[in-house]
């Protein structure tokens, strides 16, 4: 019997996680990086328990087919997952529109599934060489960006952001990503702020207060 999608968390409607459509989001579990500013780390375990069955999400969609549009599968990192092709295949076949969050980690496996795919929002973290200070990985960087000049080739709707830290991406570094996405024909970037609430590192909130306690007293 093959592998079923290993489920984390579910939202059954939303109006932001795909754009110009009410959608359904699976988060996926299991997640090889470890970015310090990740507000998921229930997540990042690949074989945590799953708090939903497959079959329950799908269940639950076949009910919604005229009230969602979408669903998105996002994470964790959904590509992580060899049942993420299947489970698409399913969603498809309900009639729904396919999104898909991804951090690019995975980019021969992105390649199989960009025809199924509607729309994707894609994670850019920093240039290729910095990776390794946010993921802990070496050799993310390269995935990443194979990604999204995988993505730009397809002509695939999608949009491409970074979550920032200001201790970890400087302005200057802000300006290359986007010069270098633009090279890809990537000319869009929506940078966020990480919810330094939940980092996985800690020290980055911590460091986040010291700086603001320090523009205080500059001023």
């Amino acid at each position: 019997m093959s592998e079923t999608l290993r489920v984390g968390g579910f939202t059954p409607f939303t109006a932001t996680d795909y754009p110009g459509a009410l959608a359904a989001v699976v988060f996926c579990q299991g997640c090889p990086w470890r970015c310090r500013y990740c507000h998921n780390g229930d997540l990042l375990p690949a074989r945590a328990p799953a708090r939903y069955e497959w079959g329950e999400i799908v269940g639950f969609l076949r009910q919604r087919r005229g009230l969602l549009d979408a669903v998105v599968f996002s994470g964790g990192e959904p590509t992580a997952q060899p049942a993420l092709e299947s489970a698409i295949g399913q969603v498809r076949d309900l009639g729904f529109k396919v999104g898909l969050h991804t951090a690019g980690i995975y980019p021969r496996r992105l390649r199989r599934l960009v025809s199924q795919l509607d729309w994707v929002g894609l994670d850019i973290k920093a240039l290729p060489e910095n990776y390794v200070a946010i993921t802990g990985v070496r050799g993310s960087g390269d995935s990443a960006w194979e990604s999204a000049r995988i993505l730009a080739a397809a002509g695939l709707p999608m949009e491409v952001r970074l979550t920032r830290h200001p201790r970890i991406t400087s302005a200057a570094e802000l300006g290359q990503v986007r010069a270098r996405l633009r090279q890809l024909g990537i000319l869009d970037l929506t940078v966020q702020d990480c919810d330094i609430n939940h980092c996985l590192d800690d020290s980055l909130r911590q460091q986040l207060v010291e700086t603001a306690a320090f523009s205080v007293k500059s001023d």
